[in-house]
């Protein structure tokens, strides 16, 4: 979940009681590590009554009940409509430039004999932010000779199922430079006209993956890069400290973890040193500008 913000909504119709509102915040933070604070009610009414609607139930009580006997799979319903997902083409670009500009060369000179390359998007959103990484990636790394491929990961099954298409409408990638534009993407015709398709080279460098970040992670890495951004401002300490050491051992040594501009390392007990704005480096291979 690149930065997920809970959508401020007004609501009309049933009302969340006091223990149907307890009950869907231990849901949340027992399975999505989501704090819903007791001001965040209203907001969770309001995103929830379309829920209601479209399962055809008249209370929240009702939902509470469906929610129970359904388990994971509601739970999925859930947690899509509780988060909304906000992200652009190189938002907070210093992370891209970095990229470009220390950490994958930083990676090709620790992996010569492998010519592997793995980056991770954990909170991917729409796409935009993984694809992002396989443009900076085919700007930096030789065409012939390594694998460089990108897994983008979110909680929310409906972005991931947007951001596999690899299809915006023309004003998300608008204020993009005209040759970036020409080299990643293609007009669409037919039903897609009106849209920017990314060009199927970027899109068999990345791999798109439904994943809470909680629950096991069925990849062994490790990964020379991963950005976790805007995704732990959800998350109270303990919760966030036990997710950046998970981060920290899929990093290979020298590997950098980037987060979000609302975010910070700060009191956190984990092996990481701050290296640039909200960027992190685990110890080991050869630093930039060592």
């Amino acid at each position: 979940m690149p930065e997920n913000a809970f959508l401020e909504t007004g609501c009309y119709g049933p009302v969340l009681e006091d223990s149907e509102f307890e009950f869907i915040r231990h849901v949340v933070g027992e399975n999505a590590g989501i704090v819903l604070g007791p001001n965040k009610r209203q907001l969770v009414q309001g995103r929830l009554a379309r829920r209601l609607r479209e399962l055809g139930l008249r209370s929240y009580q009702a939902y509470c009940d469906h929610l129970r006997r359904s388990g994971p799979e509601e739970l999925v319903g859930l947690i899509n409509a509780l988060t909304t997902n906000v992200t652009a083409f190189f938002r907070e670009n210093h992370h891209f430039e970095a990229l470009a500009s220390y950490m994958l060369p930083e990676a090709m000179l620790r992996n010569a004999s492998s010519r592997r390359l793995r980056v991770w998007s954990a909170g991917c959103s729409t796409g935009e932010e993984a694809y992002c990484v396989a443009m900076t990636g085919v700007d930096v790394v030789p065409p012939a000779g390594w694998d460089f491929k990108v897994l983008a990961t979110d909680i929310d099954s409906e972005v991931i199922a947007f951001a596999q298409q690899g299809v915006y409408p023309l004003d998300r990638v608008a204020s993009l430079p005209s040759e970036r534009l020409r080299n990643s993407f293609q007009k669409g015709g037919g039903a897609q006209v009106g849209k920017a398709i990314v060009k199927a080279q970027l899109r068999a460098i990345v791999t798109f993956r439904v994943l809470n970040l909680l629950h096991a992670w069925p990849m062994h890495g490790p990964f020379d890069v991963i950005l976790c951004r805007n995704v732990m401002i959800y998350f109270d300490q303990a919760t966030r400290e036990r997710l950046v050491n998970r981060f920290t051992e899929m990093l290979a040594p020298g590997g950098y973890l980037c987060i979000g501009h609302a975010e910070s390392l700060h009191n956190l007990d984990a092996p990481l040193r701050a290296v640039g704005r909200t960027i992190y480096r685990r110890s080991g291979g050869e630093a930039h500008g060592s």
